[in-house]
């Protein structure tokens, strides 16, 4: 496996249900790098949200902002190593313009929050890898449905079938750092240790530079 001699800053990207969480935990243990997730248990939002999506939208994305801004800026300018389970740019691309579409996040209150999401992300230092999970939705649903979180029981095949258009169209033109797409829906890196080293290997070729752009 190669070694890197500077320190790197690597987001996860992917839909809800995608394995964001167990790699991003799985890669930090392995190359003993610092890891962060997204808030969820404490999140002050979340379980509201779920339950009137239109009443709650703009407060969950400006929490989210805040908190993702934290977290990019604090493991950017770690030094060591850092991998984060979802990256800020999707609160903007993908999740506030699905609720736009949905009318759960009205025109004023959506472009108002596109505002302050440029101001931030614009200061942001850049990260050296984003890595993107994709799965088939009726994947996503069964590991939604088998980890059993309450405040999930009421997501929609349809609103997880539009985020992951959004993802297609958005990682097509994503051009901050290079990036390293897995379908995780045919690499277990959860229950194969073989699988997570191929993965975690070409994660480490790929900020080498010297890595293929799609793992499947």
């Amino acid at each position: 496996m190669p070694r890197l001699n500077t320190k790197k800053f690597v987001l996860m990207a992917g839909n809800i249900g995608s394995g964001k969480t167990s790699l991003t935990r799985l890669i930090g243990e392995r190359l003993g790098w610092q890891t962060a997730y997204e808030s969820v248990s404490d999140n002050p939002y979340l379980a509201d949200f779920y339950g009137d999506m239109r009443q709650w939208s703009f407060h969950l994305q400006v929490y989210f902002l805040g908190n993702r801004a934290a977290q990019h800026l604090e493991f950017a300018h770690s030094p060591r190593s850092a991998i984060i389970d979802r990256s800020i740019y999707e609160d903007a691309h993908i999740f506030a313009r699905a609720l736009n579409t949905m009318g759960n996040l009205p025109d004023r209150e959506y472009h108002a929050y596109l505002r302050l999401y440029d101001l931030i992300v614009n200061t942001l230092p850049k990260p050296d890898l984003l890595i993107f999970l994709k799965a088939p939705v009726n994947v996503l649903l069964k590991r939604i449905q088998i980890r059993a979180r309450s405040i999930e029981d009421s997501i929609d095949p349809d609103y997880l079938a539009l985020l992951e258009q959004y993802y297609d169209e958005w990682i097509e033109s994503f051009d901050l750092c290079p990036v390293l797409t897995i379908e995780s829906d045919a690499v277990d890196f959860v229950n194969k240790p073989e699988q997570l080293e191929l993965v975690t290997q070409r994660m480490l070729d790929r900020l080498a530079g010297t890595e293929k752009l799609i793992l499947d």
